[in-house]
């Protein structure tokens, strides 16, 4: 995550705000963000990725679940990345050395997709936790309200995923 944190540093005077929050915990919210980002990128490759490749009986209920996903998982990352700059740091392009995406859904069953989303889900929603509840305790209310709204799209989305897998 090197390359994040390069880019995280403001650049230049007007850069440097007086907005309630220091320089540090921006830094390190931006940093939780930024982490955020890249895994929410992820999620919406692999979930696009499923999307197209998803067969069996559950093909039509997947297809359609996992588009609208893939759009709100897009629409996240604008919003994510404009919160990074409103804190005033860049918002990471490249990934970090522990985002890598798995693409080949060859050979996966729709049950093991699903499991699969089930699990990236999982782990977006235990780092929003971690990252809200350090925005909260910080006095960052835009950004653990932000994280709440994510929450609650990535917890409903755990939902419709177990909800189309069970017995």
């Amino acid at each position: 995550m090197s390359d994040a944190v390069e880019v995280l540093q403001p650049k230049t005077r007007r850069d440097k705000m007086n907005v309630g929050l220091t320089e540090a915990d921006r830094k390190e919210l931006a940093q939780g963000l930024s982490e955020i980002l890249a895994a929410t990128y992820q999620l919406l490759i692999k979930t696009h990725v499923y999307h197209w490749n998803v067969v069996g009986p559950l093909f039509h209920t997947i297809h359609v679940l996992t588009e609208e996903q893939y759009n709100e998982l897009f629409e996240a990352t604008d919003i994510i990345a404009e919160r990074i700059r409103a804190l005033g740091h860049h918002a990471p392009a490249g990934k970090g050395k522990e985002q890598t995406v798995t693409l080949n859904a060859s050979g996966r069953s729709a049950l093991e997709m699903v499991e699969d989303l089930i699990s990236d889900h999982e782990e977006a929603v235990r780092k929003m936790r971690e990252v809200g509840t350090a925005a909260d305790e910080k006095g960052d209310l835009v950004t653990a309200d932000m994280l709440t709204a994510r929450l609650t799209f990535h917890e409903k989305a755990l939902w419709m995923l177990r909800a189309t897998i069970a017995d």
